[in-house]
């Protein structure tokens, strides 16, 4: 796969090599949204059928990333909404657990913690041993001798979301259906870049947050609902999550019935005429690339720099936990991490900083000289230090 940033509008000095935080627009989707404002102009325009086109557009097309029936997936604003939905129909073990990791991203945590107050069920935060130079094995592990009998539910990031450590979905999601608890992912770091697969890794529901590798906007995320919630309770009432919600005659019949499957927990004001067609144009960009071809190209382009900090003693993960789109710098100890990020904004090196990680994410928008602009940035630092 070839370098894509002929596709993007991103100014030619920068080197932008922080997709985790958030995408640049395509030029496609750019133009998408243009025409979707344009329209608004002249909203006689808007059929009844276009409340509901583009949604099932974008249903289908995320379907197609994660291996499920556009029916599984649902439209909503953000992964907290996505969290609330899921953990609103989970039934608690008497006395049970819920499992969540260290450093968890907050959504999910916060969620989480407040199922468990809710349901008097224990929170079990699994951490690694930090002296450990590599943690992925380590943590896998504890996460999975930490299910149990009584683990009501399991809510994971596919990787850590400040250093890419991946997690090993099929075993955690094997242990889950044995012990009969719910598995939860966090998919917003991951899905778009790394192959996914809910049927494979028995994954009940799938949260992801829309503006990162999607190449949506903000305010647009997405669930995956499997088998355990089609039936279940969505947190709001919204007319248009109706069997007659597409016969605008009737909608004073009040229909009590749910669309079927996920359906019923798309947000309200699914529709969203103006952000929808730009998460359509992303979605449907990665089905054409493939996330398996987007995973390839980060892998390569990133080879000069894993030889550069190999050469500092900066170790990264072994390749199963290792993910070649995200991925925190291991520096020497004697960096000035101050000085780093001053010569970083000078060069024009866009990364992001998280808790103590200097995260690294990139896409098929970045070139071989972004990565070589990293690597003098960093090098500058260290023999100015």
């Amino acid at each position: 796969m070839n370098c894509q940033k002929h596709l993007f509008n991103l100014k030619p000095d920068a080197h932008y090599l922080n997709c985790a935080s958030k995408s640049p627009l395509l030029k496609s989707a750019e133009e998408a949204s243009i025409k979707a404002l344009i329209r608004g102009r002249n909203p006689m325009d808007i059929a009844p059928v276009d409340f509901f086109s583009e949604v099932e557009n974008v249903r289908i097309a995320f379907g197609r990333i994660i291996n499920c029936a556009a029916s599984s997936v649902a439209l909503i604003p953000a992964s907290s909404y996505g969290f609330s939905s899921v953990l609103n129909n989970v039934i608690a073990k008497k006395g049970g657990n819920a499992i969540i990791m260290k450093e968890e991203f907050p959504s999910g945590y916060f969620a989480l913690k407040r199922w468990c107050e809710t349901n008097s069920n224990a929170l079990t935060v699994v951490e690694p041993d930090w002296n450990l130079t590599f943690l992925g094995e380590d943590w896998n592990t504890k996460i999975l001798e930490a299910i149990n009998e009584n683990t009501s539910v399991v809510l994971l990031s596919a990787i850590h979301w400040m250093t890419g450590l991946k997690f090993d979905l099929k075993a955690i999601g094997e242990r889950c259906a044995l012990v009969g608890a719910v598995f939860i992912v966090d998919g917003s770091q991951s899905v778009g870049a790394l192959p996914m697969n809910v049927e494979e890794y028995q994954i009940d529901a799938l949260v992801c947050a829309g503006y990162k590798w999607l190449f949506g906007s903000y305010s647009l995320s997405l669930l995956y609902m499997g088998d355990k919630f089609k039936n279940g309770d969505p947190i709001e009432e919204s007319w248009m999550n109706r069997t007659n919600a597409k016969t605008f005659s009737n909608l004073t019949q009040y229909e009590s019935e749910y669309e079927p499957d996920a359906g019923r927990y798309n947000v309200g004001q699914t529709s969203n005429f103006i952000l929808m067609p730009i998460l359509k144009e992303g979605l449907q960009q990665i089905n054409q690339w493939g996330p398996s071809n987007i995973q390839n190209y980060c892998q390569q382009l990133i080879q000069p720099l894993m030889q550069y900090l190999e050469g500092l003693n900066g170790f990264s993960e072994p390749a199963a936990y290792f993910s070649n789109h995200l991925f925190a710098l291991r520096l020497p100890k004697q960096i000035n991490l101050e000085l780093l990020q001053q010569n970083l904004a000078k060069n024009k090196v866009f990364i992001s900083v998280r808790d103590q990680y200097f995260r690294v994410s990139v896409n098929v928008f970045n070139t071989e000289q972004d990565i070589h602009q990293l690597i003098k940035t960093i090098d500058q630092t260290i023999k100015n230090n």
